[in-house]
């Protein structure tokens, strides 16, 4: 990731240049469980359930979290690689300093989760559940969100860069001050007053005001 090249700025994972190596392995994990400083490739969750897990300083590389519910969990200095996150639950959980590359989220329940300092880039995301959640210092770049759920979010310094989000719903959610030029909103659903004061292309405009009942004359 380059941060000179985004408009808002993200914090890093701050990760151990050594981290002990787990490849191919079975992880057993327990409630509230504290999982630091690792690097993980190509292994397998054993558990399918658990709360309060935190994992600090780690690196996950081609994990399969399918389908697992892990609510409340904790994320800090992390990064996803290649990874498998479908109709995962991680609702109400609190992920700071993370990054996800070239992942799966489709279906990912992460309702009512803070997300700070996150970079997504190359996501899957169709049909992620993000409703009332916080986000700030976030940078989503080239992902898919198609048939989205962003309602009644609270996000402060948010970039889209090249995102598609059609077909989704974002009611309740403020744009106010988002650049949303470069990324694709048709057949959006939202509110005139949480696209008050966006920032966004010609064609774009043409096509929201469509949404709202207005008839553009050429």
């Amino acid at each position: 990731m380059d941060n000179k090249r985004k408009s808002v700025k993200v914090a890093k994972p701050r990760l151990m240049a050594y981290l002990e190596e787990k490849n191919n392995d079975i992880l057993d994990i327990e409630d509230g469980m504290l999982i630091n400083n690792i690097s993980i490739f190509e292994s397998e969750i054993k558990i399918r359930e658990a709360r309060k897990i935190s994992f600090d300083g780690v690196i996950f590389n081609r994990v399969d979290f399918k389908g697992i519910t892990f609510r409340s969990l904790e994320l800090t200095d992390v990064r996803f690689e290649n990874c498998d996150l479908s109709n995962a639950d991680f609702s109400e959980a609190v992920i700071h300093r993370t990054e996800f590359i070239n992942c799966k989220l489709m279906g990912l329940n992460l309702n009512e989760a803070s997300l700070y300092n996150i970079y997504m880039d190359k996501c899957n995301c169709k049909f992620i559940l993000m409703n009332y959640v916080k986000m700030k210092s976030v940078v989503l770049s080239d992902c898919i969100f198609e048939s989205s759920y962003f309602q009644d979010s609270t996000l402060d310094k948010v970039e889209f860069d090249k995102c598609n989000f059609r077909q989704s719903q974002l009611s309740g959610t403020s744009l106010s001050g988002m650049d949303l030029s470069s990324s694709d909103f048709e057949g959006v659903g939202l509110r005139y007053e949480d696209l008050r004061g966006a920032i966004v292309s010609p064609l774009q405009a043409i096509d929201l005001a469509k949404i709202f009942g207005m008839i553009v004359k050429e």
